[in-house]
């Protein structure tokens, strides 16, 4: 039972690359985004099932003779290819969804009308995926040399080579590429065979009984580190923002902060806190890497490694089997990790202070003038498009009325869009834009302004308010 257990625990793992292909299209696609779903994942496949055949008919260097136990090959829906991992997945799903927004409605003789729509957007696909497959073919195998022997040299450089894996796996985090970096340490060969994770739970009993260190008998466990650091620097992060905010921000910025952190430190979920600041103010982003990066050396060379994770959860899975041998790595974590609060707190003050950094609290926004309803739906009742009234709306709907409200209303919205935690809105006319305290007004975290391309920073409830926002918006066109 826990055999089936485990192999079904793997499903999105062992997907990963299906799973972006199809997750894609549903936050770019602009029209039709069931038939977008499917569009991309056929494409994806015949690109895949190309790579397979010029690979057993011409020599590219690379060997197909035993799948199983190739490196750099991987079977992706029954197919062996070579493994692109996400970048294969996004850049062809991607490709997809360009084809789809535009040509999807490419009209079509009415004795080719069969072949309109999904069918059309899959025929160019298909042509577009044989150029493709060759330059692939092509290509990624050097590509993934130069990659295994990073992964080498950070895996035979020791502390040296945990705080470069650190980095890169958090500053790549922005651009969902971090997966590449610790998927190979995580569940791949890259450390140990198996994975890391796996190795890790199957030897825990006999590192807990140990007694050296923890390094001493799991020197690749310093890979694991990477999110040793989340349990302590919200505290610091969020206390730097509390301290440099104005005065009459200040429990705005509170009530920002304090569920953010209380979150990342007890679930581990810190892509909204770090999203927070990551948009407004990008260089802390460098800074926070560095400092993780830091800290992981650090404790490694002090003698820890393993899963000390990210959240509550997590670390007491690890301070219950390591209490009664390893009790002194238990007080070096806590005792480097409040030392590691302190200089994120000064650190991180000390940069918004220097650079002078819009951070929560520090906008120069003019303060938010609290509507009456009826001021309120005077004031949109003027606005050509707006929709005024939100009777009858949820929470979320409330919020992407008031976001499009913001925007300048329905007639000033060109196109919608989303990703992890952004509404990504095209207007007509940037001009007719709220200020940012008036979309705070309505929680969101922040505004991102690039002449027409709008990004309103909503959270890890953007998909819901996206909805709500083109239904609101399709109802008032209609």
């Amino acid at each position: 039972m826990w055999g089936m257990i485990e192999s079904g625990g793997w499903t999105v793992f062992d997907h990963m690359e299906l799973l972006f292909v199809i997750g894609l299209p549903i936050g770019l696609a602009k029209k039709a985004q069931a038939r977008a779903v499917m569009e991309p994942f056929v494409i994806y496949m015949i690109w895949n099932t190309n790579i397979n055949y010029i690979l057993n008919t011409w020599n590219f260097g690379v060997d197909m003779s035993n799948v199983e136990d190739a490196i750099g090959i991987k079977e992706i829906g029954g197919v062996a290819t070579l493994d692109t991992n996400l970048i294969g997945a996004l850049l062809i799903s991607g490709l997809a969804v360009y084809l789809h927004n535009r040509f999807f409605d490419t009209p079509l003789p009415e004795w080719l009308g069969i072949f309109s729509g999904s069918s059309f957007v899959v025929m160019l696909g298909f042509f577009m995926a044989i150029p493709l497959a060759f330059l692939t073919a092509w290509i990624w195998p050097s590509i993934q040399d130069v990659i295994s022997q990073l992964q080498g040299f950070m895996a035979s450089s020791g502390t040296a080579g945990v705080g470069i894996y650190v980095f890169l796996q958090r500053l790549l985090i922005p651009t969902g590429l971090h997966h590449f970096i610790n998927q190979p340490f995580e569940f791949g060969p890259a450390a140990v065979e198996g994975g890391l994770l796996n190795y890790w739970f199957e030897n825990l009993s006999e590192i807990a009984a140990f007694d050296g260190s923890i390094r001493e008998i799991f020197p690749q466990g310093g890979f694991m580190l990477q999110n040793a650091s989340m349990f302590f620097f919200p505290i610091g992060i969020g206390a730097a923002f509390v301290a440099t905010s104005k005065p009459e921000k200040w429990k705005k910025t509170m009530a920002l902060v304090i569920p953010t952190a209380a979150t990342a430190m007890i679930a581990g979920i810190t892509e909204p806190f770090e999203f927070t600041f990551l948009f407004l103010a990008p260089q802390l982003f460098a800074v926070h890497a560095a400092l993780t990066s830091i800290f992981a050396m650090t404790i490694y060379a002090f003698g820890l490694a393993g899963g000390f994770a990210a959240n509550i959860g997590g670390i007491t899975g690890v301070l219950l089997p390591m209490a009664e041998n390893h009790l002194d790595a238990i007080f070096i974590y806590f005792a480097s990790g409040i030392v590691l609060t302190f200089i994120y707190y000064f650190a991180f003050r000390w940069v918004i202070l220097k650079f002078n950094l819009k951070t929560p609290g520090r906008e120069e926004d003019e303060e938010v003038h609290m509507y009456s309803k009826k001021e309120y739906k005077a004031k949109k009742a003027e606005e050509k498009g707006a929709a005024s009234s939100d009777e009858g709306l949820s929470d979320v709907g409330k919020k992407a009325l008031g976001f499009l409200n913001a925007l300048g209303g329905t007639d000033n919205i060109a196109d919608i869009n989303n990703c992890t935690t952004r509404l990504r809105i095209s207007v007509k006319d940037p001009d007719q834009l709220e200020n940012d305290a008036f979309f705070k007004n309505y929680g969101a975290y922040g505004v991102v302004r690039n002449g027409k391309a709008i990004q309103v920073i909503v959270g890890m409830e953007v998909p819901k308010v996206r909805e709500e926002f083109e239904r609101i918006v399709n109802d008032n066109v209609s």
